[in-house]
């Protein structure tokens, strides 16, 4: 029973998620209605998909221990210590994106304002470096917990985080026309350019 509420939880997350970081990118329209408090009301919608996308991972672990009652996506069916290489390879690159992003970002990772322009560090060459290291960081705890599928699920983060970093540029573009689309030709938008 708590595996299916689990289940629950995590499609409601997701969702939440998606929906508050849509909605936190898109702040320049969102100015235009309501001034200068856009940012602000961004920068809260942003805490909510961060605490979304935390209860995410919460059931992701949640699964490890309380599986969907469908033995074939119970476990793997290789030893453990395969995923578990498979989680180290894939870990690498997506804690380096991850980190290095928010570090390069700084407090523009959770905090959205008006000036802010992330064209230093990791930007110089890739335009969602955060977004790549989280994208893979499903994967990573999928294989770390051995399960088949929560690496199935994690399917469903690729157009979540595409449709977001679009949608972020849609936004980046309105605010800062051509010097975003000059930002853009010189970099990649989830690989190193």
């Amino acid at each position: 029973m708590f595996s299916w509420f689990n289940m629950g939880v995590l499609i409601a997350a997701t969702v939440l998620f998606t929906y508050f970081y849509l909605v936190s990118v898109r702040v320049a329209k969102l100015e235009q209605k309501i001034g200068d408090r856009a940012y602000k009301v961004s920068t809260a919608n942003r805490v909510v998909s961060a605490f979304s996308i935390t209860l995410a991972a919460a059931c992701y672990v949640c699964h490890f221990f309380f599986p969907l009652p469908i033995p074939v996506f119970d476990r793997f069916p290789w030893p453990y210590w395969i995923s578990a290489i498979f989680g180290g390879i894939l870990a690498l690159p997506s804690l380096y994106f991850w980190i290095r992003g928010m570090i390069d970002a700084g407090k523009g990772t959770m905090v959205v304002e008006k000036e802010f322009k992330p064209y230093t560090g990791i930007y110089k060459r890739i335009r969602h470096p955060q977004a790549a290291g989280e994208l893979l960081a499903w994967w990573v705890m999928a294989f770390f917990l051995h399960s088949p599928f929560l690496a199935l699920y994690s399917i469903v983060w690729i157009p979540i985080f595409i449709w977001i970093s679009l949608a972020e540029e849609k936004d980046l573009i309105t605010r800062y026309g051509k010097t975003y689309t000059d930002y853009m030709k010189t970099t990649g938008f989830f690989t190193v350019k």
